[in-house]
């Protein structure tokens, strides 16, 4: 479907801004809309500039994704090869785009070219008003927004109208088909679709938004559920095979499900909550469902502002906290001031060459360099493994390894980090195992004699299955640094 006329646009933001703005798509209370009742963030006094190292960048240019941490809510800050800006969403009403200006302040953004509105609850368009008010007063403005037309009838929504109308500014209704004119970036819509679905529910009717740059991919589905999941699987399939996920609807069980999971194949997940989620955000279901694919997750509760750098074939993540990715040690890890000033660290690359693999090659900084004043992130790769042993596998239990090598430009010290398959099977690094630059050590599954170039299982049966397997390694944080599938 092509986008909504212009003039169609006004009609609606007159028509939805007049006194009790009555909805065209009226529906039950949600309680994530609710306006009253949710307890106050902190206030932030300032956010934090990216830092750490970029990946080379190739032809394709630099793209970043900033997962910005704004407590029970959401917004997403996208910068592009070419330097257009998307923001998808907005963050909560309750601290009027507070932490969503400051955070663009912080890094010197002073336009939005695309404003994307995923639905109208109040904590996914709370700082909308706020965010145009301030860049058509204070910057370069917004270019365009893309909105579904699913309409509210809070004082929020409201407002949201008020600004765009008052400054002018471009508001295209937009459907599956349709896509953004985002330069050097492939922005397409997904959903919803013509017509919406079930009822118009606002939830099953989120904009979902499919970024691609290069071999790399970020889905962004809102807060849609069972229904439009299901839609977008029916309708896309493998198309929705994706690096990065943003889990839908913070992380409740009501979203991020099976069927997408299984179409999607991501290799991280994020997740948009804070620590103490009224509503229990993120859900036990949802966190099975991510560790039973062995998915690493981030989230802002933990990990604070999260971010992700793409050159087109591998994307690293960048966090301000280091904390566990495994999804059912989440909440072991200790929850970051909201505003909170941390730097962004790197901790992990993807290799988003690979595919519906999911195979990552990660940069990890829970190892221990030998020159501690050398601040460098290390670098741990698998070089190989070789699954199917020479005759019978259970005889000849030593011809079955994963070959580590460390690419990094700093020692590596592996002591405490954990080897597991899909299964559950684990092995852990003893004391005094360091990696040096450039070196490699072999794991063997059987038994023998430790030496610095080679560590033994000590398992008395195959480990790793000849048709296909999952090599997924912990740091001592509790983070997934390195998940590698085959074949």
């Amino acid at each position: 479907m092509g986008r909504l006329p212009v003039i169609a646009i006004a009609v609606l933001l007159l028509t939805a801004s007049v006194a009790g703005c009555t909805s065209i798509a009226p529906s039950q209370p949600d309680p994530d809309d609710s306006e009253t009742g949710i307890p106050e963030d902190p206030a932030s006094d300032e956010t934090t500039e990216s830092s750490g190292d970029d990946l080379t960048t190739s032809a394709a240019g630099t793209l970043e994704v900033h997962y910005i941490a704004v407590g029970q809510a959401a917004s997403v800050l996208v910068i592009g090869p070419d330097g257009e800006t998307m923001l998808i969403d907005s963050g909560h009403f309750n601290d009027d785009g507070e932490h969503v200006i400051n955070y663009l302040d912080a890094h010197n953004i002073d336009r939005i070219d695309y404003l994307v509105t995923s639905h109208p609850d109040a904590d996914h368009i709370g700082g909308h008003a706020e965010v145009i008010t301030h860049l058509e007063t204070n910057g370069d403005g917004v270019g365009e927004i893309y909105d579904s037309g699913i309409t509210s009838t809070t004082q929020t929504y409201a407002q949201y109208l008020d600004a765009v109308e008052t400054h002018d500014v471009t508001l295209y209704e937009a459907r599956a088909g349709d896509t953004i004119p985002f330069e050097g970036v492939t922005a397409e819509i997904l959903g919803p679709p013509e017509g919406y679905l079930d009822g118009e529910d606002r939830n099953e009717n989120s904009l979902v938004v499919q970024l691609r740059h290069g071999q790399a991919s970020f889905l962004f589905t809102g807060d849609a559920e069972a229904d439009a999941e299901r839609f977008l699987v029916n309708e896309y399939g493998i198309q929705l095979e994706t690096t990065v996920l943003k889990a839908g609807h913070h992380g409740s069980s009501s979203s991020t499900g099976d069927r997408l999971l299984d179409a999607a194949t991501p290799a991280a997940v994020v997740i948009s909550s804070p620590y103490d989620s009224q509503y229990g955000h993120p859900h036990e279901e949802t966190l099975n469902r991510l560790a039973m694919r062995s998915v690493p997750a981030y989230w802002t509760a933990t990990h604070g502002n999260t971010v992700f750098q793409s050159n087109g074939t591998h994307v690293t993540v960048g966090t301000q906290q280091s904390a566990p990715t495994a999804p059912l040690s989440l909440r072991d890890g200790t929850p970051i001031e909201l505003g909170a000033s941390d730097s962004i660290t790197q901790r992990a690359v993807i290799n988003a060459s690979s595919g519906t693999t999911g195979s990552t090659t990660a940069t990890t900084d829970g190892g221990t360099s030998n020159d501690p004043s050398d601040g460098t992130d290390s670098a741990l790769a698998i070089t190989e493994i070789h699954a199917d042993a020479e005759g019978d596998d259970r005889e000849n239990l030593n011809d079955e390894y994963v070959v580590f090598e460390n690419t990094g430009d700093t020692s590596l010290d592996l002591a405490g980090w954990t080897v597991q398959d899909e299964s559950g099977a684990t092995y852990t690094f003893p004391e005094e195992t360091v990696l040096d630059l450039g070196e490699t050590i072999t794991l063997r599954t059987g038994s023998g004699d430790d030496t610095a170039t080679e560590r033994y299982w000590g398992s008395s049966r195959p480990i790793w299955n000849n048709d296909g397997d999952t090599v997924i390694v912990t740091n001592t944080d509790g983070e997934q640094v390195l998940t590698e599938s085959y074949p």
